[in-house]
């Protein structure tokens, strides 16, 4: 009995591309593609660490540009940010159908594999339009507006159209807690960054870091939520259901001052 390869990877988009022009050149049968961080507990099989490479990656997502479409692509991407478990898997068995098959560019649903990532990808999309909405900024004495989030998938790469094109003229920060790193637009480029300030026990900005005119707009904009809110209207099975309990951290209205 041959041993599977683990190939093992930083956990990147890229460095998942990498891994895939690895089996490609290598010529690898029945590969398992892991982040560095997962357990292996499988049974005769031999690890590889795979080390992120830009250029190999660009000649990959190549590869796969012209034998798919703008929404092909966009399935992939999507479902690889899900950061579901086995998921590079089912990505890379996508490809592979890909690349064999004379046109590509028609999405077969009777594929097992291109149901599952289509279905996956349709999870993280409506996660990014609830980030979209739900996402509140802040200003800081430094005159930066900044949100925190903790979203189910790793929406944040898909945030940042969004975000420059409504606030282009501000310079504003979305910190995802749970992943530890942030979109920072500094009204030039967007940036990807990481801070200290931001723990597992610190999840928020204290109130002293804002300037006296944000914490005047949270109170006012709260006291008009509840100035407006009909208590005798109040339906909250149908509230929670278009606006789910884990957003309210969120949102201003939900929370005290």
């Amino acid at each position: 009995m041959n041993p599977q390869t683990i190939l093992q990877y930083d956990g990147s988009f890229d460095g998942f591309l990498s891994c895939v022009f690895m089996i490609y050149e290598q010529k690898i049968d029945s590969p398992i593609i892991q982040k560095q961080q997962e357990i292996n507990n499988q049974l005769f099989t031999i690890s590889e660490i795979i080390h992120t490479d830009k250029t190999k990656a660009k000649r990959v997502w190549k590869g796969i540009k012209d034998k798919t479409d703008i929404s092909q692509q966009k399935i992939l991407f999507r479902a690889f940010l899900s950061e579901i478990k086995g998921v590079e898997n089912t990505i890379f068995s996508y490809i592979k159908n890909t690349f064999k098959a004379t046109n590509s560019k028609f999405i077969d649903y009777s594929s097992k594999d291109i149901l599952k990532i289509s279905q996956v990808a349709k999870m993280v999309s409506r996660e990014k339009h609830r980030m979209e909405a739900f996402v509140r900024f802040k200003k800081t004495k430094d005159e930066i507006y900044t949100a925190t989030v903790e979203p189910d998938f790793n929406v944040l790469p898909l945030l940042i159209h969004h975000f420059t094109d409504r606030y282009a003229d501000q310079k504003w920060l979305i910190y995802d807690i749970k992943r530890a790193y942030g979109i920072f637009y500094n009204l030039q480029k967007v940036e990807i960054i990481t801070l200290d300030y931001f723990s597992k026990h610190t999840t928020t900005i204290n109130k002293e870091y804002y300037t006296n005119d944000e914490l005047e707009f949270q109170q006012l904009w709260k006291t008009y939520f509840d100035n407006v809110n009909i208590k005798s209207r109040k339906n909250s099975k149908l509230h929670i259901q278009h606006l789910p309990k884990r957003y309210w951290k969120y949102l201003i209205e939900k929370n005290n001052i």
